[in-house]
C-alpha cells in the first residue's frame, strides 16, 4: 500500500515524504551533538534507519508524522517537522505537538520557523486541531524563541518534567507552548467569513 504524504510547500521549503537518498544527511544530523544537545538520545546507524521507517509508516497509521525537510533552492535536505499526538500521559495530554529538528548548517536561515508555521497552518486548516503544543528542555532558548516567533506562549503552571528522564537530569525540566486555532472572523452581521 502506497502511503499518501501530503506535500506542504513554503516560499523556500517542501515538506514530503521520506526518500532513501535522505537517510544519509539524516543519520549525520542525529550523530551532530550539537543538533541533538537538548534531546538526551543518540541514533546509531539503525536505529536512525529504523526512525526512518517508523516516520514512513506514520502517516498511514496515524494521519499526521514527520515530514523530511528540504530546501527547494538546491534540493538539499534539512531536517524534519511533525505533527503528532503527545507520546506520554502528562498534565495537558491527550495533545497534538509540533516538533522540529534541523541540521546544523541550516540553523539561523529561519527555516524552522517556516516549516512550523505551514504545519500550523496545516494543522487548524486541514486537519481542524483546536490547538497545538510544543515542547522542548527549558535550557533550550532556540526552539522556545522558534515558538514565540510562531505566536505560541506559555505559562510557567503548565512546566512539568519529562517522563523519559530521571529525577535531577538536566534535560528532564521541560516547558510547554501552547497555540489556540483563531477563532473565525465574524463580520457584522454575526456571519462566519471564512
Amino acid at each position: 500500500m502506497a502511503i499518501c504524504v501530503p506535500i506542504i510547500e513554503t516560499p523556500r521549503l517542501i515538506l514530503r515524504g521520506w526518500r532513501d537518498e535522505d537517510i544519509e544527511p539524516w543519520v549525520a544530523m542525529n550523530s551532530d551533538p550539537r543538533v541533538m544537545e537538548f534531546l538526551g538520545i543518540s541514533y546509531s546507524r539503525a536505529e536512525a534507519e529504523a526512525k526512518i521507517s517508523e516516520m514512513r509508516a506514520a502517516f498511514a497509521r496515524d494521519e499526521d508524522g514527520w515530514w523530511a525537510v528540504e530546501i527547494k533552492e538546491g534540493g538539499r535536505f534539512a531536517g524534519r517537522v511533525a505533527l503528532h499526538a503527545v507520546p506520554f500521559k502528562a498534565h495537558f495530554t491527550p495533545a497534538t505537538e509540533l516538533g522540529w529538528r534541523f541540521v546544523f548548517e541550516e540553523w539561523g536561515k529561519g527555516y524552522a520557523t517556516e516549516a512550523a508555521a505551514a504545519v500550523i497552518n496545516f494543522a487548524f486548516k486541514v486537519r481542524n486541531y483546536d490547538e497545538v503544543v510544543a515542547i522542548t528542555s527549558v535550557l533550550n532558548l532556540r526552539s522556545q524563541r522558534v515558538m514565540q516567533r510562531l505566536g505560541m506562549t506559555c505559562n510557567p503552571a503548565d512546566d512539568f518534567d519529562a517522563p523519559n528522564f530521571e529525577e535531577g537530569h538536566r534535560l528532564r525540566p521541560r516547558v510547554l507552548y501552547r497555540l489556540r486555532r483563531p477563532a473565525p472572523e465574524v463580520d457584522s452581521l454575526g456571519k462566519n467569513r471564512a
